[in-house]
């Protein structure tokens, strides 16, 4: 193999030097492209100052100044794409490529060889130095073995010999690593990249795909296809490699703005921020769900997924799911609506300062004339025209009163050029058109809130509206709802089914471009919340992931279970469910114990990357912080980040508040983007999605891991824990880990320790 490396070698340092080439022309382009940029601002800037009150001058600065903006955002947009590839072309730089195949097509004398890297490199004849990994030709690497593949292409599906492939791991442009196989990516190379410390950041996978991850991200075909996967099998990582390949699939359909992610929480957003850039992509919208929501009902407090957690780990509160969260429910409304008198349809004033615009009776009596056969969103429309109309009659009518003659005469001269905007002066034929003319933009700006709020649908009473519907299908719920708004806060559960009633009264509220929707931790999610995504992205292609076993807000439910409801939910053409059972984010001894502690854990395959079993400490209420730091002292010599996760925030804020200052770790809450280096402390939902290399859980006692309930969140914990984990009680063991065989794990106890 010597032979073979020292070529290889040859060829490495052969295209990082043409690598190198292609990096300085293209730093060259951007630092004159900025130059550029800078002289044009200057200009800009110059230009904008000078001649604003001479108009035949200030016509032609306009036109300058227009002229420069259209240059600046030309220019602004040629250094970002520079950027990237300058960003590319460094990373390709230290690392070119991954892997090589040689294949024989058929047709063809010889065999032809092929290199697959992060993204694709030609030299500057055109031949591909590199192939991009989602090049159709690349899918051989990642699904074939030796002998007949088949590969998709856009004239249809091709055959060749896969004759050899061959792995490289390289660093700094030297082969640090490689070797022939037959797998889709060997062991060797796994264990190598998975025992890597984790990093602020996700890194992109490309690397090391697996044959059933790479189902997923060539998927094309379905218009709902969920992932199922379990705790550390690389669904989330997966997904992104999904979103870079549907970028790359669909370049001249798709854009990265036509791509909505909802993530879990704040840090994972900021944890995956890296994953499309690294690939020479932008990012795809991020938004969480409380995030989404709070957009929508301005005004009001919504309560989060993480209040809904805290509040339903309450013993005194009913944890069951609640009618409001099952898709039916969103039916119900659909059919309240369509069944719904318009005389029983609420209205809210509009309101200008003190003075009623269009009182609420008013609008229900335009409302009541439109023809009843239309259904209610025709209506709607219609009669959000007749309020314009009625509206632009008003400003018609107060365009001579005094107040508004005075305003005139008492404009500044920046406040009179402010409301010309680009009309000139010059082109008024007289003094009363010049006088008209500024009236309607002063009239018009002082009732520019009524046109907002028919433009928004606020003249729609939804809040009322809903609690009318609650007294015919929940009228238990009636009072707390309007409790809650009173106080102007809002249940989660009643998010989704407002805003339906809302767009099926209004017909408004849909997004059609949006064409891929993905939503990580499926399962946090409600069917009545998938109900109302679907329907708010209707032109969507909808990518679930998830695990059922990490279900925090409700029951763990089957795989199968889930894909039924969700075909019921949401009636796809083509649905698709592909399941995950590998794990690869922990130590072979920490997925064998986090498989102990499902009934069917036997189902989830752990990968052979060796470390300490789990260690489970026992302690006391009076050592309790000191064996905390004596734990993550120890874990900290051998690993960057270490995590303390409880189950709740309550648990964490007793914590910190025991600690010393100078020990004390650093609490993590939901508003923070960035997770820092060393001793952190946080409850298990912010850690959703993220990974650490060591997890110290919390608190694993019969009082806070009673039943079957609780399972989930238990396995949740354990499974962010990449090389170590150790598990600390104070108040008895929980009877999830007595259950488990003694020797997945060890035990240290305090000589004071008394199990309870």
């Amino acid at each position: 193999m010597g032979k073979e490396r020292n070529f290889e070698q040859k060829r490495v340092d052969t295209v990082v030097g043409k690598i190198e080439k292609s990096l300085l022309k293209t730093q060259h382009e951007y630092d004159k492209a900025r130059t550029e940029r800078s002289s044009v601002e200057k200009n800009y800037v110059q230009n904008a100052k000078i001649n604003t009150f001479e108009v035949d001058d200030q016509m032609e600065t306009n036109a300058e100044v227009q002229q420069q903006k259209q240059l600046i955002a030309k220019n602004v947009e040629t250094e970002k794409i520079l950027s990237r590839q300058i960003h590319l072309l460094s990373d390709l730089e230290d690392s070119p490529y991954f892997g090589r195949i040689d294949i024989h097509e058929k047709g063809e004398t010889s065999p032809e060889t092929l290199y697959i890297g992060t993204s694709s490199f030609n030299d500057d004849m055109g031949n591909f130095l590199i192939y991009d990994w989602r090049a159709p030709i690349s899918s051989i690497y990642y699904n074939g073995t030796l002998g007949t593949v088949s590969y998709t292409t856009p004239i249809g599906e091709q055959e060749a010999q896969l004759l050899k492939k061959r792995q490289f791991r390289i660093q700094a442009g030297k082969i640090t690593n490689m070797f022939d196989t037959n797998e889709t990516v060997g062991d060797e190379l796994l264990q190598e990249m998975l025992g890597e410390q984790s990093d602020e950041y996700m890194k992109n996978i490309v690397a090391t795909i697996q044959k059933e991850q790479n189902d997923i991200i060539r998927d094309t075909t379905h218009d709902l296809l969920i992932v199922q996967g379990v705790a550390g099998s690389g669904k989330t990582s997966a997904i992104l490699q999904r979103i870079a390949f549907l970028l790359y699939h669909s370049r001249s359909e798709l854009s990265a703005e036509q791509i909505v992610l909802f993530s879990p929480n704040l840090l994972f957003s900021h944890y995956i921020s890296e994953v499309l850039p690294s690939l020479g992509e932008r990012n795809m919208r991020q938004v969480t769900l409380a995030e989404f929501f709070a957009q929508r009902f301005e005004g009001l407090k919504v309560e989060t997924l993480f209040d809904n957690f805290e509040k339903k780990s309450s013993s005194s509160v009913n944890t069951e799911i609640t009618v409001k969260e099952d898709a039916d429910f969103m039916r119900t409304i659909k059919e309240y609506v369509t069944n719904l008198d318009s005389s029983h349809i609420f209205f809210n004033d509009l309101i200008l300062v003190d003075q009623v615009i269009f009182s609420s009776s008013e609008i229900r009596s335009l409302y009541s004339k439109l023809p009843v056969a239309q259904p209610h969103h025709i209506r709607h429309f219609e009669l959000k025209n007749i309020l314009i109309k009625e509206l632009k009659k008003k400003i018609k009518k107060e365009l001579n009163a005094q107040w508004v003659l005075k305003k005139i005469d008492s404009l500044t001269e920046e406040e009179y050029y402010s409301l010309l905007g680009n009309y000139q002066r010059g082109r008024f034929e007289d003094i009363e058109a010049e006088i008209n003319y500024l009236s309607n933009k002063i009239v018009s700006a002082k009732f520019e809130p009524i046109y907002e709020a028919i433009y928004n649908n606020y003249f729609i009473d939804v809040y009322h509206q809903y609690s009318e519907f609650l007294k015919e299908v929940l009228s238990d719920d009636v009072v707390r709802f309007n409790n809650e708004l009173e106080y102007h806060r809002i249940r989660l559960e009643d998010c989704a089914p407002i805003l339906y009633l809302r767009d099926q009264i209004t017909g408004e509220g849909q997004n059609h471009s949006i064409q891929h929707l993905f939503i990580d931790e499926m399962q946090d999610y409600s069917l009545a919340q998938i109900y109302y995504l679907h329907a708010a992205f209707p032109n969507a292609h909808l990518t679930l992931l998830g695990d059922s076993e990490q279900a925090l807000y409700h029951e763990i439910q089957a795989p199968q279970e889930l894909m039924k409801d969700l075909k019921q939910t949401i009636n796809p053409k083509r649905a698709r469910m592909i399941e995950l059972n590998k794990s690869y984010r922990s130590t072979f001894e920490i997925t064998s114990f986090m498989k102990a502690l499902l009934p069917d854990g036997d189902k989830i395959q752990a990968f052979t990357r060796s470390g300490s079993l789990p260690k489970l400490v026992l302690t006391d209420e009076s050592n309790t912080i000191s064996k905390l730091l004596t734990e993550a002292r120890l874990l900290l010599k051998k690993n960057e980040t270490v995590a303390i996760i409880t189950k709740d925030v309550a648990t964490c804020q007793v914590l910190l508040k025991s600690f010393k200052t100078k020990d004390a770790p650093t609490l993590i809450t939901n508003n923070d983007r960035s997770l820092p280096k060393g001793l952190v402390l946080l409850p298990i939902y912010l850690a959703k999605g993220l990974e650490f290399d060591a997890v110290i859980a919390f608190e694993v006692s019969q009082n806070n891991f009673a039943d079957d309930s609780s399972r989930g969140v238990l396995y949740t914990i354990c499974s962010r824990a990449m090389h170590d984990l150790v598990l600390i009680s104070v108040k008895g063991i929980s009877n999830l880990i007595t259950a488990i065989p003694s020797g997945l794990f060890t035990i240290e106890q305090d000589i004071t320790f008394k199990q309870k």
